[in-house]
């Protein structure tokens, strides 16, 4: 089971933490809490079943499936919120870029994130919210 805990809420997106078996290994990015609109917020908190994917766009993923009206939710590679498109990105480190707070490394985020996954073509998921929000 991989779980994202969801540490800061901020109008230029929603950042978080990867936690695998417990142990955080990669960060995140999603757009803001936009009452779930499709392509523009984040998810709503809650348990989900994801999927492996071959993506036209990002090639092998994973999609969270079962949001309620809301289809093609991947996690993917970027940078800042305009990369989202309502999916969640994966990185390595918070940071700015531009002048605007972001995750970086998205790269070796992501190969982490498909390392950790690598045997399974579905598992679990939990969106968490941080106790101090």
């Amino acid at each position: 089971k991989i779980e994202l805990l969801r540490v800061a809420y901020t109008s230029v997106g929603v950042f978080g933490v990867l936690k695998y078996e417990g142990i955080p290994f990669a960060l995140t990015l999603e757009s803001p809490w936009l009452d779930n609109k499709k392509s523009v917020s984040c998810i709503p908190s809650g348990d989900y079943l994801c999927e492996r994917v071959n993506s036209p766009k990002f090639g092998n993923t994973f999609e969270v499936k079962d949001v309620p009206n809301r289809t093609e939710i991947l996690f993917h590679k970027g940078n800042l919120m305009d990369d989202t498109h309502g999916c969640i990105l994966v990185g390595e480190m918070f940071d700015t870029l531009n002048n605007t707070p972001a995750i970086l490394a998205s790269n070796k985020g992501f190969e982490e994130f498909l390392d950790k996954t690598k045997d399974v073509d579905m598992f679990y998921f939990s969106t968490l919210h941080s106790k101090s929000f």
